[in-house]
């Protein structure tokens, strides 16, 4: 059962996406009202109220949540975090200073719910690596960039 936590980042979830290493799945809709999922991999914590992510200017999710501004970011990690975020997007930079095909979006936290259940534990979220050293040094810039930003914006 699910259980609203409030409009405010967990100390929980905000440690795992300092790591750098979270996958988040984006959920939006089209102007159609067909439901759109993309998975996030560069998503960073703006204190405790708003979510800074970086997504290619092309992909689907970034037109729908620029259209629908409401968006939700669901979260699965180690140490049991399972989280469910609403909230509203707004472009901070277009394009961003690392990539010209990535875009910066800030997400508004509306409210928070936990999906921890009674009856599993989650142990892990999604394991990935690098396929190359220019991935990891693009993918490392673009969450600097999403840091950087936390603090300066």
């Amino acid at each position: 059962m699910a259980k609203h936590v409030g409009a405010k980042l967990p100390d929980d979830l905000i440690e795992i996406l300092k790591k750098g290493k979270t996958v988040a799945v984006l959920s939006t809709f089209s102007e159609k009202g067909l439901p759109h999922t993309t998975p996030i991999q560069w998503v960073y914590p703006k204190e405790y109220e708003s979510l800074l992510i970086s997504i290619h200017k092309d992909h689907a999710g970034y037109h729908n949540m620029v259209w629908q501004k409401k968006v939700m970011l669901c979260f699965l990690d180690e140490n049991n975090i399972a989280y469910s975020v609403l909230g509203r997007a707004g472009v901070v930079r277009a394009p961003s200073m690392v990539h010209p095909l990535m875009n910066v979006v800030r997400i508004d936290i509306i409210d928070i719910k936990s999906d921890r259940s009674v009856l599993t534990r989650v142990d892990s979220g999604v394991k990935w690596s690098y396929i190359s050293k220019e991935a990891q040094e693009l993918c490392e810039a673009l969450l600097g960039e999403l840091k950087e930003l936390s603090e300066t914006l």
